[in-house]
């Protein structure tokens, strides 16, 4: 698609491709690295602080409390939505390296309090029980601190998978905030009982940074950023078009939408000041390349929150936080692209269109009926004028677990795409489609490097 190309939609034209840059590669490895070069400093500090001096049992669970900490903060690091962290790594591998050190931290906090506990007792020759009351009741900070550890096993509780599946997004992500609350109780008690906080000017140094840093971050991120964009750019419903049963689009006007530093692929949370529940944050990806006076997101309806989307009025007020996300044109490296989409996941292939639909570009779009596919007048438009190859692949669901429809040979792709291994594929889809989308790439020689996908993960 050419830069001054554009594409009517409905009662307004999207505009087409803008400026890409470079393309950036993406760090790997470098959060392991810095949570072990975080452990290891924290660690550093307990032994230069006579970590060792204690009894067996209290030493260890000194040391196991410190790491939980740290872990801890890095957790809330992880997810304070900085924007370069976001760009470089993508949502889905930092919430996949949140859950990771957060499960990690909470154990460690578990063995914490055991081995605290026993080694007191041991200490002290009391029984556990009496200990163990002494401690939340007499020492300082220790009710916060307990209160604190209640938030964070409930977080955890409903963060497990099975529990995660029987919640709303909404409902978990209110919850989800509550592990703020439980670091924010855990402070008092480790400055002013926690020794190896001021053992030494430099433990000080560092923890009260980390501390800062985690929320400085969270205030800046979470909260300043996304008021700061909210009440700039104004952004307000224009119309929402119905796309295809159950799929509606909703058309975004707002103040010098060109300085909002959004791009084809990402996501923003949604709230739309309409009544009761506007409180709730729900995520939708742009559908179309933002333009500087319009913004466009297509959502299906999955539930209650993405129902009212269907209602909404036009002037409605809109609150947003974000851009998120990093499957965007960055990850090209200018090799023809293949996107390939599944469901509403052709939201997000359709925005991208609009940066890589340049003659050559192939999109395969599943879908169960072809009549039922979402923006298809729009999408054979850009194939007739921007020189894009579009294939439906509707049918039924396989029996055998391919993600391509029932009756479809196992080496369809290859006949679809005979050049497949010399492009760069862009997935959009639910995690067990893509992955079996990633599986068939792999197998007709498309590198792993050359395969760009981002799964919502929460």
């Amino acid at each position: 698609m050419s830069p001054s190309s554009t594409i009517a939609t409905g009662r307004v034209r999207l505009t087409g491709r803008r400026h890409q840059p470079p393309p950036r590669r993406r760090p790997r490895g470098i959060l392991a690295w810095a949570a072990v070069l975080s452990v290891a400093v924290t660690a550093g500090l307990w032994l230069a602080g006579g970590g060792f001096r204690d009894e067996p049992m209290t030493a260890a669970g000194r040391l196991t409390g410190l790491i939980a900490s740290d872990l801890l903060l890095l957790q809330v690091l992880l997810m304070a939505r900085i924007p370069w962290a976001e760009r470089g790594f993508g949502q889905d591998a930092l919430a996949r390296a949140h859950r990771l050190t957060g499960f990690t931290s909470f154990w460690l906090m578990a063995a914490h309090i055991v081995l605290i506990t026993v080694g007191y007792a041991r200490t002290g020759a009391d029984s556990l029980v009496h200990t163990a009351w002494d401690l939340v009741a007499n020492y300082p900070g220790m009710l916060l601190a307990t209160a604190g550890t209640f938030l964070l096993v409930v977080v955890v509780v409903l963060s497990m998978r099975a529990a995660r599946r029987r919640q709303r997004y909404e409902t978990w992500h209110l919850l989800h905030l509550y592990a703020y609350l439980g670091v924010g109780l855990a402070l008092p008690h480790q400055l002013w009982t926690g020794a190896d906080f001021t053992s030494s000017p430099v433990a000080t140094a560092y923890w009260w940074g980390l501390y800062l840093a985690a929320l400085v971050a969270v205030l800046a991120f979470r909260v300043a950023l996304p008021l700061w964009r909210s009440a700039y750019h104004r952004l307000r419903v224009d119309h929402v078009v119905d796309e295809a049963p159950g799929v509606v689009s909703v058309y975004l006007r707002g103040h010098r939408l060109d300085r909002l530093p959004a791009r084809s692929g990402q996501f923003f949370l949604w709230r739309f000041l309409d009544g009761p529940g506007w409180s709730r944050a729900h995520p939708y990806t742009l559908s179309a390349g933002p333009s500087p006076d319009l913004l466009r997101i297509t959502v299906k309806d999955l539930g209650d929150g993405s129902r009212r989307v269907r209602s909404v009025r036009p002037g409605t007020r809109v609150l947003i936080e974000g851009p998120y996300g990093a499957l965007t044109a960055d990850r090209s490296t200018g090799r023809p692209p293949l996107l390939i989409a599944a469901g509403v996941g052709i939201t997000t292939m359709r925005a991208l269109l609009d940066d890589l639909g340049a003659p050559g570009a192939t999109l395969l779009y599943r879908v169960r009926d072809r009549a039922e596919a979402v923006f298809r007048a729009e999408l054979d438009l850009i194939g007739r004028r921007a020189g894009v190859r579009v294939v439906y692949l509707d049918g039924p669901r396989s029996t055998s677990g391919s993600w391509l429809p029932a009756g479809y040979a196992p080496d369809a792709l290859r006949r679809i795409v005979p050049d497949v291994a010399r492009r760069e594929a862009f997935l959009c889809g639910p995690p067990a489609w893509m992955a079996a989308v990633r599986a068939d790439l792999r197998a007709a020689g498309l590198p792993a490097g050359r395969i760009h996908s981002e799964e919502f993960a929460w």
